[in-house]
């Protein structure tokens, strides 16, 4: 008797970001705008560091890297919520939701370690310069991003698996706008133990490891940049990296809270909100912050439009 009452979930319901009927249009209309911004700024950066041969330095291709991971992070989860926005159908296949798990954590904790790579990259820049070109040779770079993509694959391939294995019976609404461990472990009949432990230390490892080597990097860099003579320099130096540790915290510090504190029914709700800002609004922004305000950059973009152009 308890086998039938048992039925296998095939399919999840993704109950989205908001139930509020007014507010869906406004929602659909300002997630599209950023995930366009995200799309034609993150492909437009890749496209000129490929091209581009002065850019071909190691801060650019960490940044093409990052560039293409926010391309395909916010492409993971943007155009899924844009249409539960706007359409009554939610409905995801289980399949489907798997694989969305895989790469929403393949491509969120990748971000993450590149991130690091960047911060160290601009520690040795600006702290040690003489030595940059032989500390961050070609083989440096190749082995940071194969090391964040690799590491990140494994991590999320971990999840996904035991993930997968857990029977899901009758209920089948996701209390979010992408299939996340969280809230799908909700919906799990079966012990879950294994998986919350995973997701708290495994996540809070990486998340907390990485954060604080951000931290220390940029705080070296402070350190170096009081020395500066020239007020002038001193303050373009702390604007750049004031910019990029505001970055860092919106991602680090919306992610860390949301995978480390346990699943309840408020703290779901919360996470919701936090993951609008790492899938959303953080692949916009990256490119404004790390590229677009980059004279070099905005050099290069100039000329590859004219060449396009036959200027």
């Amino acid at each position: 008797m308890e086998k039938l009452n048992q039925t296998l979930v095939t399919e999840f319901i993704l109950l989205g970001i908001t139930n509020i009927y007014w507010l869906k249009i406004p929602f659909f209309i300002t997630f599209l705008i950023l995930y366009m911004f995200s799309l034609v700024g993150n492909v437009s950066i890749v496209i000129v560091v490929i091209y581009e041969h002065n850019l071909h330095t190691p801060m650019y291709s960490l940044l093409s890297n990052l560039s293409f991971l926010d391309f395909c992070y916010s492409t993971t989860t943007v155009p899924k919520m844009l249409a539960g926005l706007v359409m009554n159908n939610k409905k995801i296949s289980f399949t489907s939701c798997i694989a969305q798990l895989f790469f929403f954590h393949f491509l969120g904790s990748t971000e993450a370690l590149l991130l690091m790579s960047m911060s160290y990259d601009r520690y040795v820049a600006i702290c040690n310069p003489l030595r940059y070109h032989k500390i961050m040779a070609k083989k440096t770079c190749i082995k940071l991003a194969f090391g964040a993509w690799g590491t990140s694959f494994f991590y999320s391939l971990t999840h996904t698996i035991l993930a997968s294995r857990l029977p899901f019976c009758r209920f089948n609404n996701v209390d979010h706008f992408l299939c996340d461990i969280k809230p799908l472990l909700k919906l799990a009949c079966s012990d879950t133990r294994l998986n919350e432990s995973l997701v708290s230390i495994i996540t809070g490892f990486i998340g907390i490891a990485s954060f604080v080597l951000i931290v220390i990097s940029y705080a070296f860099i402070g350190t170096h940049l009081m020395n500066i003579q020239t007020s002038q320099g001193r303050r373009k130096a702390f604007s750049t990296c004031t910019s990029h540790l505001t970055v860092v915290l919106l991602f680090y510090g919306t992610a860390l809270s949301t995978y480390i504190r346990p699943a309840t029914k408020d703290s779901l709700e919360q996470d919701r909100q936090a993951a609008v800002l790492y899938t959303a609004i953080t692949p916009a922004l990256n490119p404004l912050i790390y590229a677009l305000r980059n004279k070099d950059v905005k050099i290069a973009l100039k000329k590859h439009v004219l060449r396009r152009h036959g200027f």
